[in-house]
């Protein structure tokens, strides 16, 4: 029996467990799953880690290894196996991206990630057996502090840095990918229900991830006093000024179109079997797949809509602290991406420097 047949991740009730002919040697992996639960992590955090487990947890069974024997040699044979392993249905070994990466690679972040699962159930395990010795390395802790974070202005900006493993893998940093104001034109244009106009509208213009909008129960929405309660990552609130335009859609969308439900979820299955049901991450993934179909703005991403925003709210030069805010971002440098994202803004300076060099010389 192969690793796949003996061992796969269910639902069980809001949570995930291991289940199969082999998840009886697993049962750390089920405990540490609840137990993230218990912490109030999200459904879907607690989705993903479980499905990095599971990986591990199959690698071991093919390895005629135990959770219980892992040593720092064992991880470091699982995350070249990582590295090494090709992922079905992408491109082969001859196609790589524009950094001269394999696309049929896991990325550094995936790879990453799986260690922070694996760390995390170990330090899980630890909680029984204090004594016992974590085979996760820990490597030096980050200690770079921007201009005025030690002291000063910026001290309350200061990240409080966690020791991170010293088998992590680099990582690209990439800065976010926004819309031009030709293309977002296009692709919110071309949405045809007030729905789905409203929840464009609120990630482009007011900066909410597609999770919070998935999230919005009508309650949240104040449209006479244009406010928003949104729940971001971690379950935390912060209040957002919501737009005049996207609030009259919203307004128009509760009146008009919204089915009647026993739900208070703002956003709702219009149409079929799930009618009147709370929207899904996956049916609004469809409906921008359809919609970037439809219009060829290859990068119409709901996300992209948010990045969007961000790189506005930069060119316009709004304070970086009032950015932070209005995007939910748990620290100022997330925020800080955004500056290097403002061409107008930096092509600006660039020239004044150069007609002053121009003088300074002739």
């Amino acid at each position: 029996m192969s690793s796949e047949q003996g061992l796969r991740l269910t639902q069980s009730g809001e949570g995930w467990e291991l289940a199969g002919p082999d998840a009886s040697r697993f049962e750390l992996v089920n405990e540490y799953l609840s137990h993230l639960l218990d912490r109030n992590y999200s459904p879907a955090t607690v989705r993903a880690y479980g499905y990095d487990l599971l990986a591990f947890c199959r690698w071991l069974i093919d390895q005629a290894n135990a959770l219980d024997t892992v040593t720092t040699d064992t991880l470091l044979g699982y995350l070249r196996a990582c590295r090494e392993a090709t992922i079905p249905g992408r491109a082969g070994p001859n196609v790589v991206s524009m950094t001269g990466q394999r696309l049929d690679r896991y990325a550094a972040t995936t790879i990453n990630r799986r260690l922070a699962a694996i760390s995390g159930l170990i330090t899980f395990a630890g909680l029984r057996d204090p004594d016992a010795k974590n085979p996760v390395p820990r490597g030096r802790e980050a200690r770079w502090l921007a201009s005025g974070e030690k002291s000063g202005m910026l001290a309350h900006t200061r990240r409080r840095h966690q020791p991170r493993s010293a088998l992590r893998l680099r990582e690209p940093k990439k800065l976010p990918v926004a819309l031009s104001t030709a293309d977002a034109t296009k692709l919110v244009t071309s949405l045809r229900t007030w729905r789905d106009r409203a929840m464009a509208g609120l990630m482009l213009w007011c900066g909410l991830r597609s999770c919070e909008v998935l999230a919005l129960h009508v309650k949240d929405v104040d449209i006479g006093g244009r406010w928003i309660t949104v729940t971001g990552k971690g379950a935390k609130q912060r209040r957002v000024p919501l737009d005049a335009d996207v609030a009259s859609v919203i307004d128009v969308y509760l009146l008009a179109e919204r089915p009647a439900s026993d739900s208070d979820q703002l956003f709702l299955v219009a149409k079929g079997t799930h009618r009147g049901q709370g929207l899904t991450a996956a049916g609004l993934r469809t409906i921008f797949r359809y919609h970037r179909d439809l219009t060829g703005v290859a990068g119409g991403h709901p996300h992209a809509l948010r990045h969007t925003f961000g790189t506005v709210l930069a060119e316009a030069g709004v304070d970086l602290a009032v950015m932070q805010a209005l995007l939910g971002h748990a620290h100022v440098d997330t925020t800080a991406r955004y500056v290097h994202l403002a061409p107008v803004h930096v092509k600006g300076e660039f020239d004044a420097a150069r007609e002053r060099i121009r003088t300074q010389l002739h």
